[in-house]
């Protein structure tokens, strides 16, 4: 598996594997609805969320969205890894997607570590927080199997209705002690300032 910034061709493919669905109809897994509508809406949503992170990148407050590819460059998903203050806070936070025909078979775990190891093992950051509805089982698995622990909930509007999300912290000490593959990553050092200041 490899995680890098898309070419706009492959942010076309992207957008297309989003817009033929990242969950099953009826679910709604995301607290940002950026799912719902048709397919067209959800291809638009992760053209403009891509681009609008670069171009908004500042060292205080910055967003890493990275093309997941499988065998051959087959895209299947995306993480964001996002960041405010990293210099001095040191904690990032983390969101994905996989396209439905590449779920539940261990890409998303593989997806999280990869984006996990460039944060922990070569941006220095302290913590990784995410944020998970209580009722998303795939993605509390995936982050009670890296390592994360409990760090309270959180209450969101999303319309007329309350989302009550659980708060979970992965720790640089508790990532350390967790079995998992190796992550390499190149061609930090040529943009590493604009993470880290």
């Amino acid at each position: 598996m490899t995680l890098r910034l898309p070419t706009d061709e492959e942010l076309g493919e992207l957008a297309r594997l989003a817009g033929d669905g990242v969950h099953a109809p009826g679910e709604r897994p995301f607290l940002t609805p950026w799912t719902e509508g048709s397919a067209l809406d959800r291809a638009q949503s992760v053209l403009r969320g891509h681009w609008g992170q670069l171009a908004g990148w500042d060292v205080r407050s910055w967003g890493l969205g990275m093309g997941v590819f499988g065998a051959d460059d087959e895209p299947l998903g995306m993480v964001s890894l996002r960041a405010r203050d990293f210099p001095v806070v040191r904690e990032v936070v983390t969101s994905s997607w996989l396209g439905l025909r590449f779920q539940g078979v261990g890409l998303g775990t593989e997806a999280r570590v990869g984006l996990l190891g460039l944060a922990f093992d070569h941006l220095g950051a302290e913590a990784a927080l995410t944020e998970v509805f209580q009722d998303n089982h795939a993605s509390q698995g995936v982050s009670r199997k890296l390592g994360y622990e409990p760090d309270g909930i959180s209450r969101d509007a999303r319309g007329d209705e309350v989302l009550v999300s659980d708060r979970l912290r992965l720790t640089v000490e508790k990532w350390r002690g967790v079995e998992r593959p190796p992550v390499r990553v190149t061609g930090l050092e040529e943009c590493r300032q604009m993470f880290t200041g």
